[in-house]
Formats: C-alpha cells, structure tokens, sequence
C-alpha cells in the first residue's frame, strides 16, 4: 500500500526507464522515491546496500503497478508477468533490469524466493477495484505479505541471525504497515480502499460501507485507536527483540521505526475524530533521527 505514482509498468517489457545498466536503474528507482530510506541504508557496506537497493527497486515497481490507474485485468496480466519473471530469477535467467541486479544478492544473502511472490500476492489485493478487510486475521496477513516479506528480504541482507530476525520482521512490518493504514486513510479511501477489518467496525458499531460513511461515523475514532493500540504493541514487542539483538545490527530499520513511531505518535495527538490528509515529518526531523541512530 504507498501513494507512490511514478509510470505503467507493462507486463511485456518490465520497467526499464529508458536504463541498459542493472545497478543505475535501481539507484534511479531509489533516487526518485525521495524516500527516508535512503538514508537508512548509507551505514551499510556497499554490497548490501546495492542489494536493499535492488529489493526497494522491485518493491517499488510491483507497487506502482497495483497503485497507478488502469484496467484490473492489466494489472494482474502485469503481476503475473512479475510471478514469471521471479521464476527466471531464481533460475538464474532473469531478463529485466531489476532482477538482474538481484541476482548476486539472491545468490549472496540467499533471499526466499516465497517472499518476492508474497509481495506480488499483497500487491494483487491492491489491484482488485475495491479493497475491504473482513476480519483482523485478514489484515494481518495482508501486513505479513506487503510489509513481513520486505523485512524477511532485509534481515537476510543484513545478516542478521535467524533468531530474532524473522520475528523483529513480522512485528515491525506489522507495526509499520498498521500506521501506514492509519496515516493514509483518507488516500486509501479515493482509491476505494478501506483496510481496517469489518469485525472491527461492527464491534465499535460503526454503519456504513462506504468510506465517507465510515469516516464520520462517530465509533469510528474508537476502531483508529484500536488499531493503533495494536501498532503500539508491535513497536514494542519490536523494541524487546532489537533490545535482545543490539539495535545496531539493524539501523537502517530502526530509523525506519523511529520515523514511523513518531507518525503514529502525531496521528494520535491529532485525535481520531477527524480524518484529514497524512502526517509526514518533515526533512529536518528525519536528519535529527538520523543522527540519533548512527545514520550521518
């Protein structure tokens, strides 16, 4: 789920942007983001950073595929071109420039080839012409596939041991994704996108199926803070098992929490009762995190 609108990707040719060369056209993808990834990713040595790079780059793409207006049947015909194209990946053929930069970091860091398709699976929820969650089980999966799978691809990267890694994945993806969710919901909304689960609506008694109605209702500030009681949870579970681990093993995604953890903390201070556009911090805020944590 992102907001990102950049170009259709097509399922015959994959994204190229006009590059011949693997490594300049993820950089480009990363470049044009303008994401506080970025700078996350400065403390790394040069070969796991090309290859968060080259993960970014495909995370992007597939995005942009299920974000950008078009038919649905295209956008699936371009999901499953991706599906194929992860295939000749891990067959050691890929053809398009941003499997090929994957290629030696899939061989290096020995990424699980199910996450890429993970990924592609919580990209084909986005494409459907509406988005609705019936149960909070639901919605965790959906975290697990779009925001889980990227820090299973990272941790790998990272190199960081298979306990806690898997699991400081799972619950920070959990945590990051819930407040996208929260931050972005009037976004989500104009794309016909509602996350947050029906038994939790019908538990705080909220009517309405379409968004606008669900917006005003007033039990609907009671599900925000729900949600974001989950989330908070998350970060915290999050902080035990960095605590356990040593936070500097993993910096780039401890300033990734810090940055999303201070969004939800404004999210809340603003109140649930009105849903506005989303809290974003600003430049010189995420410079002063960035020093906090070891990034500059």
């Amino acid at each position: 789920m992102s907001s990102g609108r950049h170009r259709t990707v097509t399922a015959r040719d994959g994204p190229t942007g006009g590059e011949t060369d693997p490594r300049a056209h993820v950089n480009r993808v990363v470049a044009r983001s303008g994401t506080s990834f970025l700078w996350g990713m400065r403390v790394l040595p040069a070969e796991r950073r090309r290859a968060m790079y080259a993960i970014y780059a495909f995370c992007r793409e597939v995005d942009d595929i299920a974000d950008e207006p078009g038919e649905v049947a295209d956008k699936r015909r371009a999901l499953a071109a991706w599906r194929e194209e992860i295939d000749r990946l891990y067959a050691g053929r890929p053809e398009w420039l941003t499997t090929r930069a994957l290629q030696a970091p899939v061989r290096r860091f020995e990424l699980p080839r199910e996450e890429f398709l993970a990924i592609i699976d919580g990209m084909e929820i986005d494409a459907a012409p509406t988005v609705r969650m019936r149960r909070l089980s639901d919605l965790l999966d959906y975290c697990r596939k779009v925001a889980g799978s990227v820090g299973i691809l990272s941790v790998h990267t990272f190199g960081v041991p298979m306990h806690p890694g898997p699991r400081i994945a799972e619950v920070l993806g959990n945590a990051l994704q819930l407040t996208n969710i929260l931050r972005d919901l009037k976004e989500d909304a104009a794309l016909q996108r509602l996350y947050v689960p029906q038994e939790m609506l019908d538990r705080h008694g909220v009517a309405g199926r379409s968004p606008g109605a669900v917006f005003v209702h007033p039990g609907f500030a009671g599900v925000c803070a729900e949600l974001a009681g989950l989330a908070r949870g998350y970060y915290a579970e999050a902080d035990r098992l960095l605590t356990e681990l040593g936070w500097r093993k993993m910096r780039p995604a401890v300033l990734m929490m810090a940055v999303y953890r201070e969004t939800l903390e404004r999210l809340e201070k603003r109140g649930w009762k009105r849903i506005g556009g989303p809290i974003r911090l600003s430049r010189t805020r995420k410079t002063w995190l960035g020093l906090q944590y070891g990034i500059f």
